[in-house]
């Protein structure tokens, strides 16, 4: 099985509500697709959402890589040497993280075609059903207890409430939700990078004196900000997640052996897709660190690919945050893995088990 070709294709759909985070708002999921087709006739999906606040990629830029650069050292290499094929797209350029992520995703669902299996059997095995939480968006706090009222009726145990815009307003926020949510739902916080170290220990400090017991706190400082990170947990009880701070390999083993978060989140855009994300996840177990599996704001392409992998490394990957597909108004994708609010059931059919894409722009 070589690879002949590599061409795009556009996905849109629209959301149930805004996607507002301390760093944007979004009201629609935009996935540029990338299909990589085989001498055989099988065809692999990927998929990349633009992310330039966070990865520094659009969707014009992972397509003029893929042209310019991976697609002509990819063309007539055999699937079958899976390593040889992510090494080539890891070391071709610097960062383009959503490129090499979707080129990744579209490989080894290819692979798992080749030995007709579902890729997560491939990369482990494990129980093909995970459960996920679900994003409530800043906003004023009517309407975040309007949509938190509205997931819990959903059957969501877990909410990831983003914050993160003013500090007074977002310990307020969080104290409401606490007392709508508590005994129903825990709560997970997500700052996006939005308050200073000293203000993360002010406020964590405030939700610890109340008894509010948050399972994390994510990403408080700006992603560089290691500094501010280790300042945060030496002061708190509660547990501090990296996301931004969390690229790459070196990252991780700076982060865990500075004990300076205690759990370390993976996203196949910040990696560059699975290959690297594998060995996070297993550098991390092996340190006795937990991990979180999270996405972008994409759709069931990508998203299937980090569950699958989620899957896989359940013995690194305890906390599942994958509710992209979930927060679209539906799902074009028709087959792979089905997300029905808080529950991710994956394909059987080979690779992700994509069997068509409904409303697929070709580009």
């Amino acid at each position: 099985m070589k690879i002949t070709n590599i061409r795009f294709g556009k996905l849109s759909v629209p959301l149930i509500t805004p996607f507002k985070t301390a760093l944007r708002t979004v009201d629609c999921i935009n996935d540029l697709v990338v299909i990589i087709e085989t001498d055989c006739g099988s065809i692999g999906y990927g998929s990349a959402p633009a992310t330039p606040v966070i990865t520094g990629d659009t969707h014009g830029s992972i397509m003029a890589a893929i042209d310019d650069l991976f697609k002509p050292n990819l063309l007539g290499m055999d699937v079958a040497n899976i390593s040889q094929i992510t090494q080539t797209i890891q070391s071709a350029m610097i960062g383009n993280y959503s490129a090499k992520a979707a080129l990744e995703i579209a490989v080894y669902d290819l692979w798992g075609k080749l030995h007709n299996a579902p890729l997560y059997k491939l990369l482990g095995g494990g129980t093909p059903s995970l459960s996920t939480d679900v994003t409530i968006s800043v906003d004023h706090i009517d309407k975040m207890i309007s949509d938190a009222n509205r997931a819990l009726a959903d059957g969501f145990d877990i909410l990831k409430i983003k914050i993160g815009k003013d500090i007074e307003q977002d310990i307020e926020r969080v104290i409401q939700l606490h007392a709508l949510t508590k005994g129903k739902a825990q709560l997970r916080l997500d700052v996006n990078q939005g308050w200073t170290a000293k203000q993360t220990v002010y406020a964590t400090r405030q939700f610890e004196a109340q008894n509010i017991h948050l399972e994390l706190i994510e990403q408080p400082v700006k992603a560089d900000d290691f500094s501010g990170l280790k300042y945060i947990s030496d002061r708190v009880c509660t547990p501090i997640m990296a996301d931004e701070s969390a690229f790459n390999v070196k990252q991780v083993v700076e982060l865990i052996h500075g004990n300076v978060v205690d759990i370390i989140n993976i996203k196949l855009m910040k990696t560059g897709g699975i290959s690297n994300a594998i060995k996070i996840a297993d550098i991390a177990a092996s340190l006795d660190t937990p991990c979180m599996i999270g996405c972008m704001l994409e759709g069931s392409i990508g998203v299937a690919a980090a569950a699958h992998l989620a899957v896989a490394k359940s013995h690194s990957i305890s906390k599942i945050d994958l509710d992209g597909p979930a927060l679209g108004q539906y799902d074009p994708v028709v087959g792979g893995a089905s997300f029905d609010k808080s529950a991710i059931k994956l394909s059987e059919a080979p690779g992700l088990g994509i069997e068509r894409i409904d409303g697929l722009i070709e580009l």
